[in-house]
């Protein structure tokens, strides 16, 4: 029997390692580059140079390569490095020593695009329909656009007013808050994914993916409305590798697409994105009073330092600079 291809083992553990999907992708790709650097003008099915062969040198080279050549960004290169860690420590089992003397890419200073509350609304009053509500939760309860696409029914919790999210970045789960203001349009958006779903049950399908082992655990559960997404797909599609007919999420292009749209007939000179309702939802949380700790589990940041970045929007903001033109303040 043939042994498995590298990148077939990779995608196994990825699995085993119960990763996202997007992370298997990005590692997938960045293995495979780090391969075809070292076994130039060969495709990943004809190499000579096996990785377990290599070491510490060949991830300088290729690292530094990235960032003197390629000109990526510091978080690009963490992620390309991540990978390739994750290639011989969990697939090859190979032990790595200190790995020095990496040109590392510039991380540059860049501070998050802000919406004022009136810009906010003003994009919002453009939109209409699934975007404007799905957009009207980054703002008031500061998701991420992934976070948002992948909410399923039973993670909006009205009793408590809070959504829960589950598997953030970091594999972190988080409470944060539901605005009061959405429940009505929330409650009205289940009973439609609710008639979709009893629609797609009397056709023969009706199964939603489940994270992890949960579908072997419970076999009933991809048919349940509590698993439903609150975003459904407009059509169902094939799950990848398989042969099974399932209702996805509504992809994250189409928010995007009408957040863009939304931007210009407001007349926002900002290069505003889906995100920046995220950071729009932690800087004006600050500037009501609220503290920073609060801030930051809402967020779901690890580390305050990261949430800090939005006191660093307010600190250098004209809030509490005077202007030399404006004279000397009263007093």
């Amino acid at each position: 029997m043939s042994q498995p291809r590298l990148l077939d083992k990779v995608a196994s553990v990825i699995k085993l390692r119960h990763l996202s999907e997007r992370t298997h992708q990005a590692y997938r790709y960045w293995i495979r580059r780090y391969i075809l650097f070292h076994n130039p003008g060969l495709s990943a099915a004809n190499v000579k140079r096996h990785p377990a062969e290599m070491g510490e040198n060949e991830i300088r080279l290729f690292l530094s390569y990235l960032a003197e050549e390629q000109h990526i960004s510091a978080s690009t290169q963490n992620q390309a490095f991540n990978a390739i860690l994750f290639l011989y420590r969990y697939v090859l089992n190979k032990h790595l020593g200190r790995i020095a003397g990496i040109v590392r890419a510039r991380q540059p200073k860049r501070f998050p695009v802000v919406l004022s509350r009136d810009e906010a609304k003003r994009i919002l009053a453009a939109m209409s329909g699934v975007p404007r509500l799905m957009a009207s939760l980054l703002y008031g309860s500061g998701l991420r656009i992934q976070e948002c696409v992948r909410l399923r029914v039973k993670d909006i919790d009205f009793d408590y007013q809070q959504i829960i999210v589950r598997d953030g970045k970091g594999e972190k789960d988080r409470v944060t808050i539901l605005p009061r203001s959405l429940v009505a349009l929330l409650q009205q958006q289940i009973r439609r994914v609710k008639e979709l779903h009893k629609s797609d049950l009397l056709k023969g399908f009706g199964e939603v993916s489940l994270p992890y082992a949960l579908e072997r655990k419970y076999p009933s559960a991809p048919k349940e409305l509590g698993w439903q997404y609150v975003f459904p797909a407009s059509t169902r599609s094939t799950v990848p590798g398989t042969e099974l007919i399932r209702r996805h999420h509504i992809d994250e292009s189409v928010l995007q697409r009408a957040v863009k749209q939304a931007v210009r007939t407001a007349r926002i000179d900002k290069q505003a994105s889906p995100h920046s309702f995220r950071h729009s939802f932690a800087t004006h949380l600050l500037m009501s009073g609220y503290d920073i700790r609060t801030v930051q589990q809402l967020l779901g940041h690890s580390d305050v330092r990261t949430t800090m970045i939005y006191t660093h929007v307010l600190n250098n903001g004209p809030m509490t600079i005077r202007s030399p033109l404006d004279g000397h303040p009263v007093g």
